[in-house]
Order: structure tokens, then sequence, then C-alpha cells
């Protein structure tokens, strides 16, 4: 290391181990592990991450002394091989790799060979007495120099490469001659030159620094950026370089490279599963440039290397405790390991690989749940497209609810509901969804929107139900009228074919194959080990019995949020809802209330039968009245098309009517307008009705199935405590009189809704007069940033993420610092007044881990989500206390 240079930049392979990924990157520290342990890996050292990141501080400049440590690195290592870089005699190739902090593979540069040149060649070739591995080699590392460090497009070597076997008239590169490679040698350098302008570079320090700058550069590709975004990788770690000697796979007939893994990475069976390659290089196993052997077929070829290579695997394995990914080479029947890491896996593989391994007695349940991330349990809950499809898809939208759905397009609710409910398989394809849609939602297969975002309300209520969701998928054009889809100039009608992939976005305009759920015992086991663990309770949102059902099936303690206007959208309770609108006295808006009630009930005793023994939350009506009104233009063309066409006067009588009480509700913002509490204030009879229906509905099960469930009434949109005192006392009113009728006693709890920022802000107030607090976090994230959440997502809320002012969209994984720090308000200043208040979360952010983790540290009582979101919730509460404890 320089004495000038503050942080140090160079480590010998020998100075490192596994502890040190962070400064030696994961493949660095994992080399230097093996080299500890005695496996045998070729000689090198690793540039640290450190130098990466000041490299890119400073705009591509190298630190003060990263080159001189660097060449006094290269001449320790040649002293240890006795050879040299660039010697004509004895000569010493390299290969220069990236190895980032967490693997991403395929998304980093590699060069091989380096070191290589006029001379050097000929030596190697002596020395192996193989002068046609020297030149292949030679072609190889002039190939990868020019696309990587020199930006020459690959496709000039490869179709230099191709024109010459067509020449030759042979398939495969390993057909070709010494002397044919010898030509391909002399054609690169001239087609660098022609494309560079200059020749590249003979000077293997040089090169190497050069390579060694590219490996820095390729951090910062568009590849690798998608890739880390994708994965949750912060921008600012940077990359390790190693630099090792090179080992041949490409020695000839007892020579061989190839990549595996210590467990199937596509079921998680305890099974060898690999491929190699004969006389070839590195990057020839994963590039596809030649079709890879089974690695049980290696047995066959090259004995001694294989049961040492078998041995090996078993080794790491058990040293890592996990499934390892590993890289290898076979020189002259010596093997040698180029790489082990933690192998990628499917979700199916994660599950049972950590099972199985707890069984082994390697891993504990603990350490198990560590190997594996919630995301993966969201995979398995849904199904999925054959991965083996081989399809183009027409179109890309944004992946809002995972799964896959194949139907027939339809474009209306009414038609879906119809369809769906005679069995046949739909697609509901909107410019947008509405509450009005839920009944052609719950039927369809799976929700296509051309506007809207992972948050809207297609996305939240397929979410809610577990079916796939492509929103905002802005290309499609959609005419209602005529019954079409059209994408791309291609045109599809009611009734013809499509596929939706939730997971990925993707349209296809053909069905394609599905594989089911793989909700197996590991999945079970797996989740039953978290339930041990966590802390946070874990409720579900449900609106119907058979959502109820579902979400106790897939281990909902109780329903946290059960929104009341949903049964309220019904096609056989609608008239009765409008009447209740159109009232303009108390006793007939009372008449229609009456006629509700018993709906209402109906509704409740199908939940509280599925639910009984666990608690249940009912949030009172909520949106404003003018939502369960028809739309203000269609009703305005409505009044206007019979009028011109004097049609029934009754009829037209209706219309006007409706259409005066549509002007008259309807408001500018009706988010921030007459609905939640505000709405039970001026209709007070409201609250009464769908609190009776609760009670009778509680006593009716309680008669019928011997126990109820836990009454949780919930007051929405407070905002000052007199609201809900006002509110708490129609409930309790109307609580006492309907079990003063029935001559029964039953425990009930009133609650609210912390959706506003004031209401957070004033929380101890509110909490005089509450049971219980649950942060409808949806609504805080929208009155706290201040943003509307379709609009945000259709239009800047994208671009900011990409751009990363934000980390992440806040409607999905809730802003910590705003938002959070508002729950954290309301939650502190509410248990002050009352220590023991109960706390919980029902806004879409109950279902993401990232904030539930939050939630777990706030010391929050349970979350609530989509019931199948429930086992991922599950999980996610017992890592966030895993996590809080540290590895």
């Amino acid at each position: 290391m320089s004495g000038t240079t503050a942080t140090r930049y160079l480590y010998d392979m020998s100075e490192g181990d596994a502890t040190m990924r962070t400064v030696l990157g994961g493949k660095g520290a994992n080399l230097a592990e093996m080299k500890r342990l005695g496996i045998p890996v070729p000689d090198g050292f690793t540039v640290s991450t450190a130098a990466c990141v000041a490299t890119m501080d400073a705009h591509g400049e190298w630190p003060e002394g990263l080159w001189e440590d660097t060449l006094t690195a290269l001449a320790r290592l040649e002293e240890r091989t006795g050879r040299t870089l660039g010697g004509s005699t004895r000569p010493l190739l390299v290969s220069v790799r990236s190895g980032a902090v967490f693997s991403m593979p395929g998304m980093m540069d590699t060069i091989l060979n380096l070191g290589i040149g006029d001379e050097t060649v000929e030596a190697l070739g002596a020395e192996a007495d193989n002068p046609r591995f020297a030149w292949d080699s030679y072609r190889r590392f002039l190939q990868m120099y020019g696309d990587v460090v020199e930006g020459v497009p690959p496709h000039v070597y490869e179709d230099e490469l191709t024109a010459l076997k067509a020449r030759r008239g042979v398939e495969q590169d390993t057909d070709l001659s010494t002397e044919d490679l010898k030509e391909l040698v002399q054609t690169f350098k001239e087609v660098s030159r022609r494309e560079l302008g200059h020749d590249l570079p003979s000077d293997p320090r040089e090169q190497l620094r050069g390579a060694i700058d590219a490996v820095f550069r390729s951090w910062d590709t568009p590849r690798a950026r998608v890739y880390r975004k994708a994965n949750d990788i912060p921008d600012d770690l940077g990359t390790a370089v190693n630099v090792m000697q090179m080992v041949f796979g490409n020695r000839g007939e007892t020579s061989a490279t190839g990549v595996c893994f210590t467990r199937n990475p596509s079921t998680g069976a305890k099974e060898l599963y690999g491929e190699f390659l004969v006389n070839a290089q590195g990057e020839d196993v994963v590039a596809g440039i030649r079709t890879p052997r089974p690695l049980s077929e290696m047995e066959q070829v090259l004995p001694e290397a294989y049961t040492q290579l078998v041995q090996t695997m078993h080794d790491l394995e058990a040293h890592y405790k996990d499934m390892q990914d590993i890289e290898f080479t076979v020189e002259d029947g010596t093997l040698y390991l180029l790489q082990t890491r933690n192998g990628k896996r499917t979700a199916a593989a994660a599950l049972k690989v950590a099972r199985d391994l707890v069984d082994e007695q390697v891993l504990s349940r603990e350490e198990a749940l560590r190997h594996i991330a919630p995301s993966q349990l969201d995979q398995l809950l849904h199904p999925a497209i054959d991965p083996e499809h081989g399809r183009t898809p027409i179109t890309k939208g944004l992946p809002a609810s995972p799964g896959a759905a194949v139907g027939e397009v339809v474009f209306d609710a009414d038609t879906a509901a119809e369809r769906g409910a005679a069995g046949e398989p739909v697609v509901l394809v909107r410019y947008e969804t509405t509450p009005d849609d839920i009944h052609g939602v719950i039927v369809a297969q799976g929700v296509l929107t051309a506007h809207g975002g992972m948050t809207s309300h297609a996305a939240v209520v397929a979410r809610g139900m577990g079916k796939p969701c492509v929103a905002g998928a802005h290309a499609i054009r959609i005419n209602v009228s005529d019954k079409t889809l059209t994408v791309g100039g291609q045109v599809f009608h009611e009734g013809d074919m499509i596929t939706l992939d939730g997971s990925t976005g993707d349209v296809y305009g053909e069905a394609l194959e599905l594989v089911p759920p793989q909700v197996n015992e590991d999945f079970g086991a797996i989740v039953g080990w978290a339930d041990e663990i966590r802390r946070l309770g874990v409720r579900a949102n449900a609106d119907t019995g058979e959502d109820a059902a579902k979400a106790r099936e897939l281990g909902a303690e109780g329903i946290g949020l059960c929104r009341t206007e949903h049964m309220f959208m019904a096609a056989d309770r609608l008239p009765a809802v409008r009447q209740m609108i159109l009232a303009e006295t108390v006793e007939d808006r009372a008449e229609a209330l009456a006629t509700i009630l018993p709906m209402q009930q109906e509704d409740f005793e199908a939940i509280f039968t599925a639910m009984k023994g666990l608690p249940v939350t009912v949030r009172l009506l909520d949106p404003p009245l003018h939502e369960f009104l028809p739309d203000l233009v269609e009703q305005s063309l409505l009044v206007q098309r019979l009028e011109l066409t004097g049609g029934d006067p009754d009829e037209l009588d209706r219309a006007r009517t409706l259409l005066g009480s549509v002007k008259r509700l309807h408001e500018q913002n009706p988010m921030l307008g007459t609905r939640g509490c505000r709405l039970a204030m001026l209709y007070p009879e409201i609250p009464e009705m769908q609190t009776r229906a609760i009670i009778r509905a509680a006593l009716a099960v309680r008669e019928r199935e011997g126990e109820t469930v836990g009454v949780e009434i919930m007051i929405p949109l407070v905002a000052f405590a007199s609201e809900l005192k006002a509110q708490r006392g129609v409930v309790e009113r109307t609580v006492a009189d309907e079990l003063e009728a029935a001559g029964e006693q039953l425990d009930v709890t009133v609650g609210t809704m912390i959706e506003l920022p004031r209401a957070a802000i004033v929380a101890d107030q509110i909490a005089e007069h509450a049971d219980f607090f649950s942060f409808g976090t949806n609504d805080l994230t929208q009155t706290g940033i201040g943003i509307s959440r379709d609009d945000a997502e259709g239009g800047f809320l994208s671009d900011y993420v990409s751009e990363e002012v934000i980390p992440a969209n806040p409607f999905e994984s809730i802003d910590r610092d705003g938002i959070g720090g508002l729950v954290q308000i309301g939650a502190e200043r509410g248990r002050s007044t009352k220590p023991d208040l109960k706390l919980g979360v029902c806004g879409e952010h109950g279902g993401d881990p990232a904030s539930i983790a939050l939630f777990e540290e706030l010391g929050l009582s349970y979350v609530s989500c989509s019931p199948y979101r429930v086992p991922i919730a599950r999980f996610a509460a017992a890592r966030a206390v895993l996590d809080a404890q540290g590895s």
C-alpha cells in the first residue's frame, strides 16, 4: 500500500476472508476464504470496493496511490508464481473480474487472458506444448478487451469468427486450426484498428490498468443500475476487482470449464446440478457459444477432477451453510475453483433448501428464515406463466398484482359478471376501474387497465382478491362502443383470448399455459416457523365471507379492515342506496335504510361466521355518497338524449331527479370532502343502521355457531376529537338499544382510523374517546405528502423513483421519514393517553415487508393486509424481529 494513501486499496488473496465482503466484494471475500480453507484457487489480489467508490467520486480519476499499489501487488504475484506479466518465458496471464458486495450475475464485466501478446503467445504455446491453445487464448483476449475496455461493438468480432468458420466449413470454434486462429488474431487486430482509429494497446501493464478501469465503469452501466434497483442494492457500494492468475480450461481434452450448484436451483432437490465443457474457457458455458454437457458426464471424462469437485461442493455448502453456485476450471486434469457464492434459486427451491438444511441440522430455523426473501413467498401464491412459453408480449404495463391470468377480453363489469358467473374465463379490460366495477372484478381472471398505477383501484382490489393485474398499459387503445382493444396495429374483439403476467406487466395476445401456485408443505412449514418468532399480529382486509374464509385459511388472526362501502355496490343493493341518497326527509331516508339493514346484516353474518372467535374491525361508511350515483357527464347525456328523443316521461323525470342529486352531491375533491365521519355527522342515521346490522349479525352468529367475533367498530376520517366523541355516542347508544332489545350482552370496542396528519398530531386528544387506532396509511400518504395516488402514479411519481428523487413509490412502501414519522407521532401520543391502546395498520403497507419492518420498530400491535398477502406479512413480521436482533 502506498504510504500516501489514507485508505487501503489492495489486498493479496491470502490477506482476506469471508467476513471482508464489504471491502473485497463477495467474490474476493469468498476466494480468500477458499484459499484459507485449502481449496485450490488461482493466486491473485483484489482491488477493493473503496477504490471503485473513490474513482466514481472523482469522475473516473483513480485515487492517489492506487496505480502504484496495483503494480506493487502485481510484483508480489509475479514473485509468488515465478512468472512475469508479458514475459517471453514463463509468462503470467491474469483474469480481471468484478466482484460486487452483493451478487449481480451477468451484470458486470470480465477480461480473460490479459498479458498475452505476440511474444508471450509463442512462449505460452511452447510451455503447454499446445500452440493452438495459446492462439485461441490470444484471439479471446483481443475480443474481450476490444469489447469491454475499448468499446468495439462485440458483433464485429463475432461476424469475423462466423465468417472464418463458414470459409473453413466448420461449425464449432474448436474445429478451427492453429493457423486459422493465427489468421483470426490478425483479423481482430485489423478490425479493432478500423473501429477505433488506433491499435489496441500492447503493453500488458497498460492493458491491466484499462481492464481494472473498465470493471469500475461497468458498475454504472444501465443494466447494472436496473439490476440494483430491482434487487434493492445501493448504488454507492462500488465493486471490487479481482486480478487472478489464469488457469486454462482450453488446453485440450484433459481441460474443461464449468458451473455447478450444490443443489438443484429450480426445485431445491439435493442433487448434483451443473454443466461443463471440455477444452473451453470461462465464459463459454454461460455465453451459450457451445452446448454444455451435464455435470454427471464429467465422471467418465475427468474422473479425478470430478471426484475432487464433488467433495469440494459438499465441503463448501457445509462451510457456508447454504446452496452454493460454483465456477470451476480443470487445467490438464487439475481442478481449480474460480468462484463460489450463495446460489440464486426459484422461490420453491428457496423454501425447500431452507427446510432441508434445518432438517439436516445445518441451520437453525432462525438462520433458515434469513435465507428467504419475503418476495419469494409472494411468487408462490399466484399462478404463473410457464417460463418456457417462448412468446413475445404485445405490450407492457405496470406489474400491479402478481400472478398470471388467461381469459377472454371483456370491456365492462356487467359483461364480466355475467360471463364469469357462467364459468367463462374473462379478463376485464378498462381504461381504469372504479368501485362500480367490483362485481366484474370479483369473477374476472385478471384486470388490464390503460390508466392507473401500482396502487390504483384496480391494483388494490386485484391484490385483495389474489387476482393478477396489469395497470397503466398506456399503449393500448380501448373502444368501449365497438368493444375492441387495439395495440400496435393488432385489434382484439370481445371474446378474444389474452394472457396477463401480473408479475412482469407483460400482456400476450393469446392464451398461454399457466403453472399452478406452489403452495406446499415447505411453504406451510416456513411460515409456521415465522409465527413462532414474530411479535406483530397479522390480520386481513376482507369485505366478504369468501374473502374472510380465504384469509383465515392463509393464517389471518382476524379482520383489520372490513370496508362496508363494497357491500353497497352490489346490483341488488344499489337501488335502495340510491333511494337513501335521494330521500328528502328523515323518514324517507329511514325507510330506505330499513331496506338496506338486513342486506348488511347478511353480509356481516357471512364474515363473522368465517372469523368466529377472532376480532373483526368494521369500518363504517367511508366514501362520499356521490360514488353510489352515476357519473355526472353520463347522467347529463342521458337526460339530453331522453329530451331529444321524447322518451318515456316517467323515465325522463327519474333521470332528471337523479341528475339533480348527482349535481348536488358532486365535489371537486371528494377525497377531502363530505365523506367518512363528516357524512355520518350530517346523516347519523347511516352509522346507526350499520351499527344495528353489525350487532344483530354478531348475535345471530353466536346463537347459530356457539361463538361470535370480537366486534370492533371503526369511525373513518376523524380529524377532531369531538367528531369521534359524537360518533362514538351514536354507536354506543345503538349498541345499548340492540342489546337491551335482544336481552343479550356483547363486548364492543370503538376506535378510529388515523388517516389525516391532524389526527396523528392530536392523537393524545383523540385517544380519550378511542379503544384502538388503525392507521390508514393509504390516505395518510395522500394527505401527508399532498398527492393524489392515481394522478401521481400516472404522472410524475414513476419519474421521481427512476430519477431517485425518492427511493420508492410511497404507496407501495411507506415513506419512513415522513408518513412513518406521522405514524410514530400518532402511536406515541395515543399511548401517552392510553398506554395499552391497541395500534394497527390497515393500509396496503400492512402487506409490504419493508413497511412491516418499520411497524415492528414502532411497536404497533398488528398489521392488516389483503388475504393473499397474509403469509407474506407473517413471514415479514418474523424477519423484522430477526433483523432487529442482527445476524
